[in-house]
């Protein structure tokens, strides 16, 4: 079976788990927006800044081959000004600023190395490639929700919002493929990808989620819940 074929088997099963995530909102009721938008956002925000931290920045400086400082300041910088390079271009081009777009850039930037991991590891032919693919699917259960629901209840509808979910999920499979076309020249490259996408998801949750929530105590509830949750999975899978 060619490695690109095992890769994409691989990163199936986090794609599935990231749209059941986005699946969430379709249980959404229609509750008060105030307090429940500060909860949902404070979710993501938990779910992305643990994110950053136990799936990206640790795993990019535990690989890195030169100085982790090095990688890990330089990766963070780097992708948090891709991000808004990114955000400047799509707003020159739709003229406003979009909420939405900034949830689902985060995430999809911390998804790509997240496959290139699972291709990695299955063109390698590690007998770890499954228990990592489990992994990362596991967590990208409360991921899906972390894009779909703030953007539900910023006013999209549940159908937007959830296939907004699965297209931040979608990157996984193609970097998957990608990296297993790739696996030598990827591999170096992986550190800087993994803390390229901790800087980006750092500076949306900066800008964005974090200080809309916080502030009242079912935002900063969600928060703690949500970067709860996503440790205990990083850390225990």
């Amino acid at each position: 079976m060619p490695y690109w074929t095992e890769a994409l088997e691989a990163a199936a099963f986090p794609f599935l788990c990231t749209c059941a995530g986005s699946a969430s909102v379709f249980l959404m009721g229609p509750e008060e927006p105030g307090k429940l938008q500060r909860a949902v956002d404070g979710f993501a925000g938990g779910v992305m800044l643990a994110a950053s931290i136990f799936s990206l920045l640790l795993p990019a400086l535990e690989a890195s081959a030169g100085p982790a400082w090095f990688t890990g300041c330089g990766g963070v910088l780097l992708g948090a000004w891709l991000l808004l390079d990114l955000e400047a271009q799509a707003e020159a081009l739709c003229g406003r600023q979009d909420r939405g777009r900034r949830l689902l850039l985060g995430i999809s930037l911390h998804n790509l190395p997240e496959g290139m991991v699972v291709g990695l590891a299955a063109a390698g032919g590690q007998l770890g490639a499954a228990a990592l693919a489990l992994g990362i699917g596991l967590q990208n259960l409360p991921e899906g929700a972390s894009v779909s629901l703030p953007l539900y209840k910023a006013g999209r509808s549940k159908a937007r919002a959830f296939w907004a979910g699965v297209l931040s999920g979608a990157v996984e499979p193609l970097g998957a493929v990608a990296a297993a076309l790739a696996a030598g020249m990827l591999a170096s490259a992986l550190p800087w990808a993994l803390s390229m996408a901790a800087g980006a998801m750092l500076c949306v949750c900066a800008q964005e989620l974090l200080p809309r929530s916080t502030s009242q105590k079912e935002g900063l509830a969600g928060f703690l819940a949500g970067f709860a949750l996503m440790m205990a999975l990083d850390l225990a899978l």
